[in-house]
């Protein structure tokens, strides 16, 4: 048995590591605006920047069950980090978008494995009745990171321009990996499962080709209703199900589907990628509208949303630690409650709206996510037998970039949507107010598919109950 001191030590390697490696999920949100004019490329290509990123992780996740069951938590974690640290540095010398966009894929292939390695270490680590606080702790990374990302990202390009977004992770990531090298050790077992090929093949189509399908129907003509749209959806839902039924049928899957027999898994996994979806879009389309029809810059705009993203971070281990005492429902059913509240806001937005009245509407968007994403999540695991931690992990964070990507995807092509549909009916000149009232339409439309989605989300909450641990050890590392 470990001892705490060694517990705390591997939490602050994974803690240092998460941070900066989960940071870049939204580091460049703000920046894309300038990107856009740097490398001249047009929204929807530039869009690849974020909703890429989340592609690649989303590919990579179902992997991550097979990989952690073949490699310790050193090399796992030592191993992802350099391929972070790889892809930063080629982000950072880019000298045309091709360059970014493949040291930004190459980012999102560490993110993505680096995110199951750590939760996966953190359910044998600890108990139970303590794993909310925990998860609060980590949250604070996982949450605090990309919500902060654009207050940061708006500041840095501002000053030092979009090539410090990169420079400057450069050095706290090789420190992670010194420190991992120095510190880390290994939490698990190495099992070394058989490699399923076929199985990878699948879930690589349909999980690619979902988010794939739906990132490009903004740049279709009859966006989702497109026949060649219709057709990389279905194939790639039909790669999804074939994909789920091998591994109903294999005695070692790649990805064990029967987690979502576990009543609280299925619907705790639900709820926080609506969650995901809400927040991820909001992070995309809010800045949008900030430097649009508002007129801010873009460290304005950052500014603007800094307060919400620093409670949001600050109040996870509080709600971890609630979560703990009082259970999953007291937290979720309130927050969902006020998750909808936002959205009505939302899709009532105008130029005219007060910034403070943002501002507090923007807190209480952060507030409201930090009551329910790492409750459901923590919530959902806590109900798994030791064995399925692996692919229970490698499942929750598999919905998480295709959730976020999904939500960008969709968001953005309905905000563009109904921009256009604005504009088509107007018969004078196309000025600059003309744009903004037509923006002003599409943000209204992308928030009332956010409100059906958090209705959706209330009513789920209502079925939550608190899950109870089958199997833990109580000889396992616990503080």
């Amino acid at each position: 048995m470990e001892t705490k001191l060694n517990t705390r030590i591997i939490m602050v390697t994974f803690l240092i590591g998460a941070f900066f490696a989960i940071l870049n999920e939204t580091l460049l949100n703000i920046a894309l605006t300038e990107l856009m004019d740097v490398f001249n490329v047009d929204a929807p290509t530039v869009q690849w920047m974020a909703t890429g990123f989340m592609l690649v992780m989303g590919v990579l996740m179902p992997i991550s069950a097979l990989l952690i069951q073949w490699f310790t938590t050193r090399q796992m974690f030592i191993g992802v980090m350099s391929i972070f640290l790889v892809g930063t540095t080629i982000a950072a010398s880019a000298v045309n978008f091709p360059m970014l966009l493949a040291g930004r894929m190459t980012q999102a292939v560490g993110t993505g494995l680096l995110i199951p390695v750590i939760m996966n270490a953190l359910l044998y680590m600890y108990r139970p009745e303590v794993r909310g606080k925990v998860m609060g702790t980590f949250g604070l990374v996982i949450m605090f990171a990309p919500a902060i990302g654009p207050t940061l990202s708006g500041v840095i390009v501002d000053l030092l321009g979009w090539r410090w977004l990169f420079i400057t992770v450069i050095p706290f990531a090789l420190f992670a990996i010194l420190f991992a090298v120095k510190f880390l050790e290994n939490v698990g077992e190495v099992t070394r499962p058989k490699v399923d090929i076929l199985s990878i093949i699948l879930s690589s189509i349909g999980i690619g080709g979902i988010v794939y399908g739906f990132s490009s129907a903004g740049e279709a003509p009859d966006g989702i209703a497109s026949i060649r749209i219709i057709s990389i959806l279905l194939i790639s839902l039909l790669s999804l199900g074939l994909f789920i039924l091998r591994q109903l049928k294999l005695e070692e899957p790649l990805l064990d589907v029967r987690v979502f027999k576990y009543r609280n898994y299925a619907l705790g996994v639900s709820l926080f990628v609506i969650v995901i979806m809400a927040m991820f879009a909001s992070e995309i389309v809010m800045p949008m509208y900030l430097q649009g029809p508002l007129g801010y810059s873009a460290k304005l705009a950052g500014l603007v949303l800094l307060p919400g993203a620093i409670l949001n971070g600050l109040m996870s281990p509080v709600m971890g630690t609630l979560f703990d005492k009082f259970g999953p429902k007291k937290l979720m059913i309130p927050g969902t409650l006020a998750l909808v509240g936002v959205m009505i806001f939302f899709s009532n937005i105008s130029p005219a709206v007060h910034i403070w009245a943002f501002i507090l509407v923007y807190i209480l968007l952060m507030l409201s996510i930090s009551a329910i994403m790492m409750p459901a999540h923590t919530n959902a695991l806590n109900e798994l037998p030791k064995k399925l931690y692996p692919h229970g992990t490698a499942i929750g964070n598999t919905l998480q970039p295709i959730g976020g990507a999904l939500g960008v995807s969709v968001f953005v092509s309905i905000m563009s949507h109904g921009q256009n549909s604005y504009l088509e009916k107007q018969s004078g000149e196309i000025t600059e107010g003309v744009m903004n009232e037509a923006m002003t339409a599409g943000v209204h439309h992308a928030y009332w598919f956010a409100l059906a989605l958090c209705i959706g989300a209330f009513l789920i909450a209502l079925f939550i109950r608190r899950a109870i641990a089958p199997d833990y050890d109580e000889n396992q590392t616990s503080s």
